[in-house]
């Protein structure tokens, strides 16, 4: 399974009609751990409905739904030590999590005066960015096409005419292997997704 991605949106002024209306809903639906969060905010309603909509959205990131046998409480929210939103999974739809293969989900969460948005993104082995040694291999791959074009191309520099021809065979010989250098780096810079700046002495520096 590639990334997973659910969004959901929850009127805040629907939901704080449902908890007056059904003060059960929230012991119901929310855990312990939600309704002491958001119950101690000036605005308990908004973030019930920011959990109500996580819960939508990671169920979409994992392709389900509560249809599917996954419980009220399944899906929760607590916070990190950083007091960031995090994504709790239990019965069937940590079942689910497990069987394809999902690593973690990061959840978004953020709202107006009006409604509360849920953005969660189920993430894989698959899907997960490169580590940092693969990165730094390509760089050093590509700085080393370049200071090997570029030393081709300060060795004509320093070259007579006569050298050159004694060097590289005739003088249209020496042209294409200049021409051959600055392609080279201009191959390299195109298939780079970043900028690279090469100073007088053959150094390298990436712009990113």
């Amino acid at each position: 399974m590639e990334t997973g991605i659910g969004v959901d949106i929850v009127e805040i002024d629907r939901m704080e009609h449902i908890l007056q209306q059904t003060p059960s809903f929230a012991t119901r639906v929310f855990t312990e751990e939600e309704r002491a969060y958001c119950d101690i905010k000036p605005n308990p309603a908004a973030h019930y409905a920011c959990r109500f909509a996580a819960r939508e959205a990671v169920l979409k990131a994992l392709g389900t739904g509560f249809s599917a046998g996954v419980g009220r409480k399944d899906v929760s929210v607590a916070r990190d030590e950083m007091g960031k939103p995090r994504v709790i999974l239990a019965g069937k739809a940590a079942q689910i999590a497990q069987e394809l293969g999902i690593l973690e989900i990061a959840l978004s969460l953020s709202y107006t005066s009006t409604i509360a948005i849920a953005n969660a993104m189920a993430i894989t082995q698959d899907s997960k960015p490169e580590v940092k040694q693969a990165e730094e291999s390509q760089k050093a791959k590509i700085a080393k096409t370049f200071k090997d074009a570029r030393s081709v191309l300060d060795e004509l520099d320093r070259c007579s005419a006569e050298e050159l021809e004694s060097l590289v065979g005739t003088k249209e010989q020496a042209a294409a292997s200049e021409a051959a250098a600055l392609a080279q780096i201009e191959e390299a810079k195109n298939a780079s997704n970043m900028t690279l700046d090469v100073t007088d002495d053959g150094q390298v520096t990436f712009n990113i």
